[in-house]
């Protein structure tokens, strides 16, 4: 029998308290021995609950205690969760995180001292929740030369845009249904301005290149700007408005950003709406390749949890390649790439000939609304893009196009 212990038990937590419960039988077959929660470490009481029994508050009960083989860190935030991992791993237990934060900040670290005592440091769950992502462009795609990774990493702004894109209701409106319904917080800026997926398509981007990219590299922005008249115009051109986090090489260069675009249909990001998320994942050889699923959630980010807690086991002892090297991947300034942008001026069709010579010869769109006209430009970087829209006067909107 292997024991483990679960430092936090909150959502994902309790989730993964109850697969090792509910699945102990499959867990056992996939494992060839049986798993047991032996502490649960939380700050709070759980009187009543089946893991009052297993429940203590001082972690190093933990540390000191040399059956414990494998620690789940699912608390979040970075302290006292990197203090704990860092110490966890020095005593020789291998760790499994979904903590995002932790992992695109002090994963370097971490990793260089989980490989130093020989364990592993697995972080499965940190992006997508239940999707898996990280093994596949770990180990099943590593023959490939990946060029680009876009994908729907925040389940809370898609779920908000969704409500806008439907029901044509304001963001203020679909941010306070996503947070009675439980998909937002009462305090959502980290999902609403992307930097919940900033930190995401680091980690991702960390791993295609194989060196550490700095989520503060990252060019960010959210959709609190997005109004209800955004969707008047991606519905007269047929296309979705979703909040991307893309990470990509253009001509020698690695550009990462996140940021609202432009959808168009035969981008299999297209339909994915509501708190689903996905992942677009392109290589030279394999071409695309798209993981789809719920990204946050008790059970699913739990199953990946435990999915990474059986690797960690089976490897006792051995540690695993499953990160990046401390080496710095730097980024590429975003105002060199190259794009589609569709901006809202306020106007009419008397407008054409003036935009089509600042910005170069593009496409006027009509959407009906009063006072204002759209214009697709042509492809420009984001720099000349800037410099056009630095002249003309009476910009509504600029949303970019995913090419």
């Amino acid at each position: 029998m292997r024991q483990i212990a679960i430092m936090g038990f909150g959502t994902i937590g309790s989730g993964a308290f109850d697969v090792v419960n509910t699945n102990r039988e499959i867990i056992k077959k996939n494992l060839g021995e049986e798993l047991q929660v032996k502490y649960v470490l939380d700050i709070r009481e759980f009187p009543g609950q089946p893991v009052e029994k297993v429940l203590v508050h001082d972690v190093d009960t933990i540390m000191n205690d040399p059956e414990v083989d494998v620690v789940v860190e699912t608390m979040g935030g970075l302290e006292p969760a990197f203090t704990f991992v860092k110490k966890a791993l020095e005593a020789g237990k291998s760790v499994v995180t979904s903590n995002k934060e932790l992992v695109a900040k002090k994963g370097v670290e971490l990793m260089a001292v989980a490989k130093a005592k020989n364990v592993n440091f697995f972080f499965g769950a940190s992006v997508g929740g239940g999707i898996p992502i990280i093994r596949p462009l770990l180990r099943s795609l590593s023959a490939d030369d990946i060029d680009q990774v876009s994908g729907i990493l925040n389940g809370t702004t898609n779920y908000i845009l969704t409500k806008m894109d439907r029901e044509g209701t304001s963001f203020e409106a679909a941010l306070k249904e996503a947070q009675d319904n439980g998909f937002a917080e009462r305090k959502p800026e980290a999902d609403v301005e992307g930097y919940d997926a900033c930190r995401k398509i680091a980690i991702l981007s960390s791993i295609v290149e194989g060196k550490f990219v700095d989520f503060e590299d990252i060019y960010t922005e959210g959709i609190t700007k997005i109004t209800s008249e955004d969707f008047e115009y991606a519905r007269q051109l047929g296309w979705a408005i979703k909040l991307l986090a893309s990470s990509w090489k253009e001509q020698g260069h690695r550009y990462a950003m996140v940021s609202p675009v432009l959808v168009k249909p035969e981008n299999p990001l297209y339909a994915v709406n509501d708190v689903f998320n996905a992942i677009l994942v392109h290589g030279n050889m394999v071409d695309n390749v798209m993981f789809y699923g719920r990204g946050a959630g008790s059970h699913a980010t739990a199953s990946a949890v435990m999915a990474d807690v059986v690797e960690a086991v089976k490897h006792l002892g051995e540690n695993i390649y499953a990160g990046w090297s401390e080496e710095k991947r730097e980024l590429s300034d975003i105002s060199m790439s190259e794009k589609q942008f569709l901006i809202r001026v306020k106007g009419d069709v008397s407008r054409q000939s003036e935009l089509a010579t600042k910005f170069g010869a593009g496409q006027l769109i009509d959407a009906d609304v009063a006072g204002e006209i759209g214009y697709l430009t042509p492809v420009l970087s984001e720099k000349a893009f800037e410099a056009a829209a630095a002249k003309t006067e009476g910009i509504l909107q600029r949303i970019r196009v995913q090419a």
